[in-house]
């Protein structure tokens, strides 16, 4: 039904920013990166949601990038996972932390979230690690351990950070972290005082 909302933002608390559109103000349900990305901002800001449409409710959620919103469709799709839990999850990790730990079957990353216990992070690894090859099949470029990279950068330091002996998770968690515009060196320089200088 809505497939994105530009506005200003109005109002901001733990969970929710309210975006005004015309003179309406639609409260949207968020992760915690996405309100750091958009707090502050005092033009237009634009954010892809998604419509829960409950017995007693209709709730939205929006995100401040495609690849969130993708990545919270996917984990409601899991049996046992709502949009309250798969929202704790992605505040918990950033989109790209959160494919890493799936395509390296990290499911004790996942029991960090609030209310995520060790059964349902393994379904989700399991239920999620299918629909990430179906994403990598359908022409989207994967890093080292199959992760999506916000960009050829980003991709290019996960790799290096790889190569210099750490695992794909470590690598793309810390470079998750950085502004992916930034020059690989620079990526791979930061990237390594987050994880301690190396080994």
């Amino acid at each position: 039904m809505f497939y994105s909302l530009t506005g200003k933002i109005v109002h901001t608390e733990p969970g929710f920013v309210v975006i005004e559109c015309g003179g309406v103000g639609f409260q949207c349900h968020t992760t915690v990166g996405t309100l750091s990305r958009i707090q502050g901002e005092t033009g237009p800001v634009t954010l892809y949601t998604y419509l829960n449409v409950r017995e007693d409710a209709l709730v939205l959620f929006g995100f401040a990038d495609q690849e969130e919103l993708y990545y919270f469709k996917m984990l409601i799709s899991v049996n046992g996972v709502g949009p309250k839990m798969a929202l704790a999850l992605l505040s918990n990790l950033s989109a790209g932390q959160f494919a890493a730990c799936v395509a390296n079957q990290d499911s004790k990353s996942l029991t960090k979230a609030p209310g995520v216990g060790p059964k349902i992070a393994q379904r989700i690894v399991l239920e999620c690690k299918d629909k990430l090859s179906v994403k990598n099949k359908g022409g989207v470029e994967l890093p080292v351990g199959g992760v999506p990279s916000a960009s050829s950068n980003a991709q290019e330091a996960v790799e290096a950070l790889a190569a210099l002996g750490f695992s794909p998770a470590e690598a793309a968690a810390a470079v998750g972290k950085l502004d992916s515009a930034l020059p690989v060196e620079q990526l791979v320089h930061d990237a390594l005082k987050s994880l301690g200088g190396g080994r």
